[in-house]
């Protein structure tokens, strides 16, 4: 991640397969849920996957999926992204900029795409969480992807790549898989929000490296 700086790179191979796997690939996909949403088409797996997944509910999956859903919130993930803003800030400024745009970039991207598309949650059983606003995309799996995707970039040329890379991708799964387990997301919310915030952050990449 030192070589964000301004200059001019040509594209190399690991650019272009950068660009098609983790941008252009990605989006193609949300665009694609996004049309069945606007058109307010039933996915018709969705709701039977829900309640089979419903099914297997005990009070330790219960207590596991409200934590997943606090870690991977604005109220927690918020504050770390300040810090470690603020610490970019005082070491490498160009690092900084990169983490804000990202993070901040997706917060801001997700709550455009909610008032666009407006979706419905769903309301298949009494929820253990009450959430108020539009359904898709995922605001916790986008956030989560994001902070995880930063990360990783963050730490690509260092000893730490490897743990950030199986323990960030695990946690943002885990947010995900908390939201379906909880009732609050269909699918295809939590799909989206990971490949819109994975996407946000590479292309933010792209354009300052």
């Amino acid at each position: 991640m030192s070589t964000l700086v301004s200059r001019r790179h040509p594209l190399r191979p690991v650019a272009l397969l950068r660009l098609f796997l983790g941008i252009l690939l990605p989006l193609l996909v949300v665009g694609f849920i996004a049309e069945e949403v606007l058109e307010r088409e039933r996915i018709a797996f969705e709701a039977p996957f829900l309640l089979a997944l419903h099914a297997h509910a005990t009070p330790a999956l219960d207590r596991l999926a409200l934590l997943f859903t606090t870690l991977g919130g604005a109220t927690v993930i918020a504050p770390i992204s300040a810090l470690i803003l603020l610490l970019l800030w005082l070491r490498q400024r160009p690092l900084a900029l990169f983490w804000g745009v990202s993070v901040a970039g997706a917060a801001a991207l997700n709550l455009v795409m909610k008032l666009l598309f407006h979706r419905p949650r769903p309301e298949l059983w009494p929820r253990l969480v009450q959430e108020h606003d539009a359904s898709f995309p995922s605001g916790h799996s986008m956030y989560s992807a994001a902070f995880v995707t930063a990360l990783i970039l963050l730490s690509w040329r260092t000893p730490l790549r490897p743990l950030v890379l199986v323990l960030g991708v695990l946690f943002s799964g885990a947010v995900g898989f908390s939201r379906l387990y909880l009732g609050v997301h269909y699918p295809t919310d939590v799909l989206a929000g990971w490949l819109s915030g994975a996407a946000w952050v590479l292309g933010v990449y792209s354009v300052l490296r």
